[in-house]
């Protein structure tokens, strides 16, 4: 098949349901109205992200004692063909109501802040509603028992962290996600999701550029 054709016949592929909620509906109210594709619900790994220059960006996450592991970095509006948007209105005021939905998600307000302006502000949801799908999405997930609060360093592959999501994960693919890592360290963990939040997508732009290294460590928290 020809690759445009190809990916159009998947954007419009939801893999089974979402994670643990099976077969119950997202709220009405986290449902995206916006115009975009998918969701890539990016859950960063935040020793590698300290590791690899975040110290700086982020002190207090990268504090020694800090203790975060995977910490929400966005979940981001994106497309199968057409590029993905981004800043796509003035940003309204985020009330205490909204911030309290961040807190356990991100790892900063600031952090939560900047992705509201840059990423919520194209799915059509208010403040409110964008982060508590945000929480509703990261809620969804199961972390594998290894990666959950790692005291040493983990050195494995990049494919066997994509099967050891797979395994505890219910219809995930490696079809439907990616791996990144810098200085053989990993980075983040992507999932492609429906706009209801309810189902795994097929994304071959964001599958295709997993981490290909041979190995990959995953450093421990701090």
């Amino acid at each position: 098949m020809h690759w445009g054709k190809r990916a159009a016949a998947l954007a419009a592929i939801a893999i089974g349901s979402l994670g643990s909620v099976g077969a119950l509906a997202t709220p009405a109210n986290l449902v995206a109205t916006g115009d975009f594709d998918f969701y890539v619900l990016t859950l960063s790994w935040s020793p590698g992200f300290c590791d690899t220059g975040g110290a700086e960006k982020s002190p207090d996450q990268c504090a020694v004692g800090a203790g975060e592991g995977f910490v929400v970095h966005g979940l981001w509006p994106d497309n199968q063909n057409r590029r993905y948007p981004e800043d796509c209105g003035r940003q309204e005021h985020l009330s205490e109501a909204a911030l309290s939905e961040t807190r356990g998600v991100y790892p900063t307000e600031g952090l939560a802040r900047y992705e509201y302006a840059k990423h919520g502000t194209c799915t059509g949801l208010s403040p409110e509603d964008y982060f508590a799908a945000v929480k509703y999405a990261r809620e969804q997930f199961m972390i594998p028992e290894a990666l959950k609060a790692p005291h040493e360093k983990i050195n494995t592959t990049p494919d066997q962290l994509v099967r050891d999501f797979i395994a505890i994960n219910p219809n995930l693919t490696a079809e439907d996600m990616a791996l990144t890592c810098e200085w053989g360290e990993l980075l983040d963990v992507r999932f492609c999701v429906s706009k209801s939040l309810g189902a795994f997508v097929v994304c071959p732009k964001i599958a295709g550029h997993t981490c290909h290294a041979s190995s990959i460590s995953v450093a421990p928290l701090r």
